[in-house]
């Protein structure tokens, strides 16, 4: 189990405080609001250049300036991503040119209702998992230069504890047979995102790229506009109980910035961080009440990883 100096109450400024980032180059998934902006705002006050991948460029260019202003940074860059758009994603990797040294996978989606792409996918695994694969997978040989260049490259996994409510349901991923659950699409997403950082570990040690996946814990962002009253009846029942506690926005983007520039995950991957450190493993039927910092083994598991990695794979032939 691998520890670090930061808990709960620590903050992403706090990770990056005496930090020198000068020369790494981030990419930002989903910046322009809540965790993500903060995540780029503290890389970028500790001197890195941040590229802001956002679906609304104009809410990223406005992030932008605000992150530029508040940490004297001028290299905090907008670019347009649609997590649903293959060919967004495609030209989003073909586009970056040198080394890239950090990806923090931090964008996500709940959605109240079925959505589906115009594959047929379920638009919540569409997004937070699925998409987020292909612009890995894009920009791996970016990864790997930038690996080779500083000696380590990271990506972020942005997870939930919502991932205890579900492993991926291989026979039914996209809601075609079985009723549709908004919080069972969510959480199996939340699963995939961890299985995704297993496997990338995995098949990519050798260019010297980890992965990693982090849980946030309980922070108001605009992800909850669409929870459903189910939803928030539990979370309300969650907090009542003590299975977690509110954080600021700063205190949510903490445990990301601790997988993207903490020592002790430098060169290991494949782990699922919680509240600044690796969290414990528990039984696939562990409640979330009891257990609500740590990871389920369906969201570890290197046989569901690797086939997940196939599955992904072929969604995209």
């Amino acid at each position: 189990m691998i520890r670090t100096q930061f808990d709960a109450g620590s903050t992403a400024d706090d990770v990056a405080r005496d930090l020198d980032l000068s020369g790494v180059r981030a990419v930002v998934t989903g910046a322009s609001s809540g965790i993500g902006v903060e995540t780029a705002r503290s890389l970028a006050r500790a001197g890195a250049e941040v590229t802001l991948a956002v679906r609304d460029v104009a809410a990223g260019e406005t992030a932008a300036r605000d992150i530029a202003a508040t940490t004297g940074n001028d290299h905090v860059r907008v670019r347009a991503l649609d997590l649903l758009d293959r060919g967004s994603i495609t030209g989003f990797a073909e586009g970056w040119t040198g080394p890239l040294h950090l990806l923090v996978n931090n964008a996500g989606v709940f959605l109240s209702h079925l959505h589906r792409t115009n594959a047929g996918w379920e638009q919540q695994f569409a997004v937070n998992h699925l998409g987020h694969f292909a612009l890995a997978a894009g920009l791996r040989n970016a990864l790997a230069a930038g690996a080779r260049e500083r000696g380590e490259a990271r990506i972020v996994a942005v997870s939930s504890t919502a991932h205890m409510n579900s492993p991926v349901v291989f026979e039914d991923i996209h809601f075609e047979r079985r009723p549709y659950d908004p919080q069972a699409a969510y959480a199996q997403s939340k699963t995939a995102t961890s299985l995704f950082a297993v496997e990338a570990s995995r098949r990519w040690a050798s260019d010297g790229i980890v992965a990693n996946a982090v849980n946030p814990g309980g922070v108001s962002t605009g992800l909850q506009r669409d929870f459903t009253p189910e939803q928030k009846d539990y979370l309300a029942a969650a907090e009542a109980a003590g299975a977690f506690a509110y954080k600021t926005v700063q205190q949510g983007a903490a445990t990301t910035l601790v997988a993207a520039v903490a020592p002790e995950f430098a060169r290991t991957g494949g782990h699922y961080l919680d509240d600044g450190r690796e969290a414990h493993t528990v039984g696939n039927d562990a409640d979330l009440f009891g257990n609500s910092h740590g990871v389920k083994q369906w969201a570890l598991d290197p046989e569901s990883a690797a086939r997940l990695w196939d599955v992904s794979l072929a969604c995209y032939r």
